[in-house]
């Protein structure tokens, strides 16, 4: 049985078979284009290359990759600044409980108990917080997820090492108690 790195490999020949451009050629277009979101790039690669769906959102995918891979002027500072965040909020997740693991995805972490309860996404401006919290109403920078990720009821988007506080983490907590 293939592994799930030998799919994507088999994926990105097909595509270049089909449409007759390497995967560099996509990509290269992909960031010529200055379409940074996701919908958009494969809306974009549909329409002007005709694309079938699950070729654009794997091209989309590899070009959102690479560009992170990147390294890109000026954002040394912001780029610390949002490790520091994330270091902050890995080890609140730390203090929650043993039971804690963290799941490694693509792109970001599932953070689990008997369910999962959240996750975090590094992005280019802040890391995204998810939480499962579907007695809480919204409020203030606890705004809905509903947009952003189904799986979640909450979005948290932390920009300061600063906003890794105590209700921060009352809402974290909150989240970890349900998934038990």
């Amino acid at each position: 049985m293939p592994t799930v790195e030998e799919g994507i490999q088999s994926q990105l020949r097909n595509i270049e078979k089909a449409y007759g451009l390497t995967i560099d050629e996509l990509v290269a277009i992909v960031v010529d284009s200055g379409l940074t979101k996701h919908n958009e790039v494969v809306a974009m690669l549909k329409e002007r290359y005709g694309m079938a769906h699950g070729a654009a959102h794997r091209v989309s995918l590899i070009a959102r990759d690479r560009r992170a891979e990147a390294p890109s002027k000026g954002a040394g500072a912001v780029s610390l600044a949002l490790k520091d965040v994330y270091a902050r909020l890995l080890a609140l997740v730390e203090t929650l409980g043993a039971d804690v693991t963290q799941a490694p995805k693509k792109g970001y972490v599932s953070i689990r108990r008997r369910k999962q309860f959240a996750m975090l996404q590094p992005g280019s401006k802040w890391v995204n917080l998810g939480l499962i919290l579907p007695q809480r109403p919204f409020a203030g920078r606890f705004e809905s997820a509903a947009k952003w990720n189904a799986l979640f009821t909450h979005r948290v988007r932390v920009t300061t090492a600063a906003e890794v506080d105590d209700e921060l983490g009352s809402w974290l907590r909150a989240a970890y108690d349900s998934a038990g």
